[in-house]
């Protein structure tokens, strides 16, 4: 008798060779259907610019330009430093939390009109669908990024560390992104049967926005009110960003705010952990 040839696996049973190249076709197809659904979003896009530019670009240039410059000089930075320096890296965050909503809306807008069950009904992979959306609007907010840091440069805010450390607070930001994407997946999921719940829910961007320091430092809170805003992953982010960018950080030299740097590693993953495996399990039992 001959045995069979056999590859290690990950969990430690062997794995046919056999069987590698009908896995890797699947992973292939895998790949194709989510880059098809990301080509369908973004042609959706490309027909209707308008909500495009006013809700990913104009709405984000246009609060930098009210704080920056209605409010900014009402503003102090503890330990001294520009306002408008303080505040841009703070818009950088606060914009890829925004996206939760567009995400949310557009997932529960394609599950409320079959459009979800037809992809269910195809011969695709589960995690093509939520992976293709997820892969559309990380290049949506990719541009939107990239429209607000030419902003920022435009009004006199520029990065002082250095190319490597700025694209490294870029990978920061768009790590947060990633993760407040996926929460947005699942819950368009959730409440995709209705829309009143899911306006409800977007409203809930702001509190998570506002109660953070993109645009105050927590140093000035009162001390119950700082402590949540320290937690709040938005501002992990937010402080590590400004660390890397070299812009003031008006930190209260809390153990959080020490640590930012790694906190804005560590709640991206923690979130992701979480629910990119719910958003998957609740696209294939939707309906049920």
């Amino acid at each position: 008798m001959t045995a069979a040839a056999s590859a290690p696996s990950y969990t430690g049973t062997p794995i046919p060779l056999s069987d590698t190249p009908s896995r890797l076709r699947r992973l292939r197809w895998a790949v194709a259907d989510a880059c098809t659904v990301a080509g369908r979003d973004l042609a959706h896009w490309r027909r209707r610019p308008g909500a495009v530019i006013a809700n990913t670009l104009l709405f984000p240039i246009m609060i930098v330009l009210m704080f920056g410059y209605l409010l900014g000089g009402a503003m102090n930075v503890p330990g001294g430093g520009d306002y408008r320096e303080f505040l841009l890296p703070g818009m950088f965050a606060m914009t890829m939390v925004f996206g939760i909503g567009t995400t949310m809306v557009a997932v529960s807008s394609d599950a409320a009109r079959g459009i979800t069950d037809r992809f269910r009904s195809m011969p695709m992979s589960a995690s093509a669908v939520v992976a293709g959306r997820a892969l559309a609007d990380m290049l949506n907010s990719a541009v939107a990024l990239a429209v607000l840091i030419l902003c920022g440069l435009a009004i006199g805010w520029e990065p002082g560390r250095g190319l490597g450390a700025s694209a490294a607070a870029v990978g920061l930001l768009l790590l947060l992104r990633f993760a407040f994407l996926w929460i947005g997946v699942y819950l368009g999921l959730v409440f995709h049967a209705d829309p009143e719940a899911v306006t409800g829910i977007r409203t809930l961007e702001f509190p998570i926005g506002f109660l953070a320091n993109p645009f105050i430092p927590i140093a000035t809170m009162p001390a119950w009110l700082g402590v949540i805003a320290a937690w709040n992953p938005l501002s992990s982010t937010t402080s590590a960003v400004r660390e890397l960018f070299g812009n003031p950080t008006g930190d209260d030299g809390s153990w959080i705010a020490e640590h930012a740097m790694l906190m804005a590693v560590v709640w991206p993953l923690a979130l992701i952990a979480v629910f990119l495996p719910l958003s998957i399990h609740r696209y294939r039992h939707l309906g049920k």
